[in-house]
């Protein structure tokens, strides 16, 4: 007999929902996490964006939990009442010679299934953002932005209506795989620590999610990816935004460049850029600020000295370095590491947030519960 179903070691926006999804299977579910509180890591700090899902290959994880998951999840916001708006979004050829990237988006975005998009004129841009200098741009419709705190309180809610039971500021130590099932240790901050055995263990732990699969005994480790931390550093535009979209330049590699985006109220925040990392830190580095500036004002030349102030920083849980071709979501299951009812979840960066209820569907699927 097991004390739990199924345990979930994060208590991020995909952990969440991963919960949530498991207890409405039927399943009793306890939320392990390590902080006081949930969704402190990278489900905090990011741009807040709901992907429409132009950017990634098509058939990967990321493009098709993407474009499941979005629309999955303006559905959800309209039924629970979380904040969230479709504002659209231009991605900007800054350059002439950059047209072409728009067109080879278009085409990658209709392969994975997003088939809204209008290619613009310079004069049709600048026309729907005055603000806007560019030498064309690509609209999408289906872009929009979240409260990701009102989300993942509203998840936490539904989770704990089903049932869902939450450990915070509670260490997964050890796992072990057991013929009866998933010994797994763990450790509070005062140093008191219980053992229980679950019948499935999902690793949704984010930036530790390498890190604790290393301590399940029994795993196969060489299936373990390694670990490259990308900080993203934004900063906030004082006084009101005068473009009523987003805007996104044209990617750069590791990710989509230094783009501007709205929160509800209506003010700009610019960014992430991409700084590689040794360790988490969330320390904005305002010496970037000069960076920004002149990314910024190759779409936006009329940005005034000073106008940037620090905001905040993340850290993106990256499967692939500088200069590596970039890399999907690995979601492992059972069927791909053969070491029991174990679903191990790495590299969920963006568009992880846009995914968190697709990402929920396919864990629980994996674990044959739906």
């Amino acid at each position: 007999m097991h004390d739990v179903d199924c345990v979930v070691a994060g208590a991020g926006v995909v952990g969440l929902a991963i919960a949530r999804a498991l207890a409405l299977a039927g399943r009793e579910v306890l939320v392990v996490e390590k902080a006081a509180a949930i969704g402190t890591g990278t489900s905090s700090r990011n741009s807040e964006v709901i992907h429409a899902g132009l950017h990634y290959a098509p058939g990967s994880f990321k493009a098709r939990l993407c474009v499941a998951g979005r629309e999955r999840l303006y559905a959800y916001c309209r039924e629970h009442g979380v904040a969230h708006r479709r504002t659209g979004k231009l991605t900007v050829a800054v350059e002439p010679n950059q047209l072409d990237r728009l067109q080879a988006i278009q085409i990658n975005a209709a392969q994975c299934g997003v088939a809204d998009l209008t290619l613009l004129t310079r004069a049709e841009a600048e026309k729907l953002e005055p603000a806007l200098t560019c030498a064309g741009a690509l609209l999408s419709p289906s872009t929009g932005i979240v409260d990701s705190q009102a989300l993942m309180l509203s998840l936490r809610g539904d989770a704990e209506a089903a049932g869902v039971s939450f450990a915070l500021l509670t260490t997964v130590t050890g796992a072990a795989i057991e013929a009866d099932g998933i010994r797994i240790d763990t450790r509070d901050a005062d140093g008191e620590g219980f053992r229980l055995k679950a019948g499935a263990f999902v690793n949704a732990a984010g930036l530790d999610a390498q890190a604790l699969a290393s301590r399940i005994g029994g795993f196969p480790q060489d299936l373990v990816p390694p670990l490259w931390l990308a900080r993203g550093n934004y900063f906030a535009l004082t006084g009101r935004s005068p473009f009523s979209r987003l805007i996104y330049p044209v990617p750069v590699h590791g990710g989509l460049g230094v783009h501007l985006t709205l929160d509800l109220g209506g003010s700009a925040r610019f960014g992430p850029d991409v700084e590689w990392i040794d360790r988490v830190d969330y320390t904005v580095d305002s010496g970037r600020s000069a960076a920004f500036y002149e990314e910024i004002r190759r779409y936006w030349p009329s940005l005034a000295d000073g106008a940037l102030q620090p905001a905040y920083a993340g850290v993106r849980p990256k499967l692939s370095g500088p200069g590596q071709p970039v890399a999907d979501f690995i979601i492992q299951g059972p069927a791909e590491h053969g070491a029991g009812p174990i679903v191990n979840l790495f590299g969920i960066e963006s568009p992880g947030l846009t995914a968190s209820l697709a990402i929920a569907d396919h864990v629980v699927e994996l674990l044959g519960l739906k």
